[in-house]
């Protein structure tokens, strides 16, 4: 009996391990099932890993070439204000060779509008000035010529002063 005893635990032995087998190959199953999702969802995730380096490669591309555009606008830009100084350095120059009465220091500015409204001011400035100076002329201006005669005032005489004048007159 000891054979058949031996027999049967082998048998049992050889069933258990049978169901150990199919236990595992159902996990192998299992495993295999999830490990090709994965790498499913792994090969997605490169996908989009691969999709958003390229959207970040063309955004660096587009903010280096707006970089430069904006350094090109902006050399533009000192460009034109140095033409505007330019100009208006040239226009102040010309203001004051056509308005040589214009004080020089009173005309100022950066732009043409500038020189125009200091001008402006040199104007109103030069015309107060003259009308002062005029105004200080005539004030101290002293007639050419004797002054005119004025005959005595007779009302305050008496009759016998009048008379006596009058007699001395002749």
């Amino acid at each position: 009996m000891e054979v058949e005893e031996e027999i049967a635990l082998l048998e049992e032995q050889l069933a258990t391990a049978h169901a150990d087998l199919e236990r595992l190959r159902e996990q192998l199953e299992a495993a295999t099932s999830r490990a090709s999702g994965l790498e499913g969802e792994a090969a997605g995730l490169r996908d989009r890993l691969a999709r958003a380096e390229a959207a970040l490669a063309e955004r660096d591309q587009a903010f280096a070439a707006a970089g430069r555009e904006v350094e090109a606008l902006q050399a533009e830009v000192e460009a034109a204000r140095t033409s505007t100084r330019e100009a208006a350095a040239r226009y102040r120059e010309l203001l004051l060779a056509s308005e040589p009465s214009l004080p020089p220091d009173l005309v100022t500015g950066a732009s043409i509008a500038e020189v125009d409204a200091s001008a402006e001011s040199a104007r109103l400035t030069v015309a107060q000035v003259r009308q002062h100076l005029e105004q200080q002329a005539q004030a101290l201006r002293v007639p050419a010529g004797p002054p005119g005669r004025v005959p005595p005032d007779l009302g305050a005489l008496t009759p016998g002063e009048k008379i006596r004048l009058g007699l001395e007159e002749r």
